[in-house]
């Protein structure tokens, strides 16, 4: 198991391969592997998604995945 922070400025729901699962600022757990992570419809964020590789976090040390508002720029 990892675990994983997606932040962004405002709760939202997190997809990880085109699925529910949890909300931004919180730890998720999530299998070891590659996974796309987006925040769904309403795409006022930055990046669209993100492809990321885990392995090796901890819930003390989680792997941060960051989206931004695209009016931040």
């Amino acid at each position: 198991m990892e675990y994983v922070i997606v932040e962004f400025p405002t709760d939202r729901l997190v997809y990880i391969d085109g699925e529910k699962d949890g909300t931004t600022n919180t730890l998720l757990k999530v299998d070891a592997g590659t996974h796309d992570f987006d925040l769904g419809p309403v795409e006022n964020y930055r990046p669209g998604s993100r492809k990321v590789t885990l392995s090796g976090t901890s819930s003390i040390d989680p792997r941060i995945i960051t989206f931004y508002r695209k009016d931040d720029e």
